[in-house]
């Protein structure tokens, strides 16, 4: 067992309410339940001495392993290979895509020798409430019990267990044919304790789960030239949304460095109405209507309830059941993914000013009909009230869409989607005929594009900078032709990409904006943001740079793990860093994937 693994070196699995990382050696060494943001059972990746972990692997590692995803599902296959046998470890969680919040979730790992002769090993070290709550454990022959203040867990299997202290081990001789499992489930205090498994019901259970992969992706309407790739993003989407409300988390971790051994370790298990509101687009390209239509709903109820600070009709971010109370803390005891400290739980940025995501909000609410047809007048009116709000509120500085810690300035990238947050507030008031001050919002939109245009443009760069009078490039501008603030084809805009290529991109791969230009109020040095590359590929389609376009889109692709997932960031030695997977990467996968594929069509006709 690695200490500190790769980031990258790790598959997913999930329920559709929390999931866990399982790394390509056996071992889950990231698992948080009952919800994605629920303190953590085991992070032995965030800690590697006090995290806990679940291992289960062979007991003589030398040999080579290989992870895959059993084809167009959630269920990852780690296998071993040696001199003396072929084994395999097979990980899922059987889906819960019900409205109902549920407090029991299953591991399941189930092992077989494929050949030849192999002898597994088993370590469950789970450690509560990001490891600062004990436990004592209950042990009979199969049924192992965890008891811990909050949560209690049961590990119970068809190989037999052994007590280590307050942990489990246990081990197994397999031969050719023979299998074994094992069921890791949490649950509430006080809860039924679960029946014990049988190899027959677990087979069982692990083909219903393959099957309800395989229903779900059957509805998928994209047959361009990169299936593979944007089924596996969409798949990943789909296991970081919280299916109870249809909010998707930014990220399945915490914690996990922009920089190893920086300070950039953030908490992203949480909805960012940014990120949440791009998909939107992104999941209707791929005829994935009801997954669009439940977190418009989700994001249409965040406008009504204006719970966001100091008066804000939105906040940033929530946790998935739209609380939009998430303090942050520093979890001292913890390490961090290779000494990278602090470890954060929380997220302070939840206060901060960003004026975007008033522009994603109803890019989304008019993507998905949402306002039109479903919300009826009161869902309008809270759409009316914020533009309202919005008309007063948009000439001020804030912190931006990078969440930069540094103070508040006029982020060009902020006004844009102000000036689209108006633009798709007066198509869908003339569409709907809705009640609206449309002669005021058409003169704030007028106000902000010519403001934008004069202010935010830098002569010496031939390019959109990324505030007021700074001549700093910002690959989130990458955007504004996709909501329709600029042409992508138009001189500004060519030259603003030129710009961006010689500034922001390095072999393919794009930079938000230099960290040493623009202080954000953080020690350190950050590496690419492979959703900006994403967004490169976008806007280089839009702009009739078709051969470029591709063949950026096709390099990004050997930056994915072995199993097709992008963290944040790739840094300088092409690893992969920050939280993984990344929800905004794989949408702005599919988002290049289909804007590509449609321009590629276009100039074949």
């Amino acid at each position: 067992m690695d200490r500190y693994p790769p980031i990258a070196d790790h598959g997913l699995v999930g329920d559709l309410q929390t999931a866990a990382l399982v790394s390509s050696q056996g071992v889950i060494d990231w698992f948080a339940a009952p919800r994605f943001d629920s303190p953590s059972i085991f992070a032995a990746l965030l800690d590697h001495d006090g995290g806990g972990y679940f291992l289960l692997a062979p007991e003589a590692p030398e040999g080579t392993w290989k992870q895959l995803y059993y084809p167009d599902t959630a269920v990852v296959v780690t296998r071993f290979m040696s001199p003396d046998g072929v084994g395999e470890i097979v990980d899922h969680m059987p889906a819960q895509p019900g409205p109902t919040a549920t407090d029991r979730h299953r591991l399941v790992r189930l092992v077989r020798a494929v050949r030849g002769t192999v002898c597994f090993r088993l370590e469950c070290r789970p450690r509560f409430d990001y490891a600062r709550a004990t436990h004592e454990l209950d042990l009979t022959h199969n049924t192992a019990t965890f008891r811990a203040p909050r949560t209690t867990a049961y590990l119970q299997g068809t190989l037999p267990l052994e007590r280590d202290e307050q942990d489990v081990r246990g081990a197994i001789t397999l031969h050719a044919g023979e299998s074994a499992a094992v069921v890791f489930t949490v649950c509430a205090p006080g809860g039924e304790v679960p029946p014990s498994p049988t190899l027959e019901g677990i087979s069982k259970e692990l083909w219903e789960n393959i099957d309800f992969w395989h229903k779900w992706l059957h509805t998928s309407c994209y047959h361009g030239r990169w299936t593979d790739v944007v089924h596996r993003s969409a798949i990943t989407l789909k296991l970081l949304t919280y299916a109870p409300t249809g909010a998707p988390v930014a990220a399945a971790t915490m914690g996990l460095p922009e920089q190893v051994g920086g300070e950039r370790n953030w908490d992203y298990r949480y909805t960012w109405v940014r990120d949440a509101s791009l998909s939107v687009r992104a999941l209707l390209d791929l005829g994935f209507v009801e997954e669009a239509t439940r977190f418009t709903r989700w994001l249409g109820d965040r406008l009504a309830a204006r719970e966001g600070p100091a008066g804000e009709p939105l906040q940033i971010l929530y946790r998935v059941d739209g609380d939009p109370h998430l303090p942050e803390e520093v979890l001292e005891h913890f390490e961090g993914y290779r000494g990278s400290y602090p470890v954060r739980a929380g997220n302070a940025a939840a206060d901060q000013l960003q004026l975007d995501i008033y522009g994603e909000a109803l890019y989304a609410l008019a993507e998905s009909r949402e306002v039109g047809e479903r919300s009826g007048y009161h869902g309008w009116k809270s759409v009316a009230a914020t533009l309202d709000w919005l008309a007063d509120s948009w000439d001020r500085p804030d912190e931006g869409i990078w969440e930069t810690r540094g103070g508040r300035k006029d982020f060009t990238y902020s006004r844009v989607m102000c000036w689209a947050a108006f633009d798709r507030g007066l198509k869908l008031a003339a569409e709907y005929s809705r009640p609206a001050d449309t002669v005021r919002w058409t003169q704030v939109r007028d106000v902000i594009f010519e403001e934008v245009m004069e202010r935010g443009w830098n002569d010496k760069e031939q390019s959109l900078v990324q505030h007021y009078g700074s001549d700093i490039l910002d690959a989130s501008l990458l955007l504004a032709p996709r909501v329709g603030f600029i042409s992508p084809r138009s001189p500004g805009w060519l030259s603003t990409l030129d710009a961006m290529e010689r500034v922001l991109v390095s072999d393919s791969l794009v930079y938000r904006y230099d960290p040493e230009a623009s202080p954000d109020g953080l020690r350190g040095s950050e590496g690419t943001f492979s959703l900006c590359t994403f967004l490169y590929v976008d806007a280089l389609a839009r702009a009739g740079r078709l051969q470029q376009a591709r063949y950026t889109f096709e390099k990004m692709q050997t930056y994915a793990n072995h199993v097709g997932l992008f963290a944040e960031e790739i840094g300088l030695s092409g690893e992969q860093l920050g939280n993984f997977p990344q929800a905004f990467t794989h949408l702005s996968l599919i988002m290049a994937a289909t804007t590509l594929d449609q321009a590629l069509d276009g100039r074949r006709r």
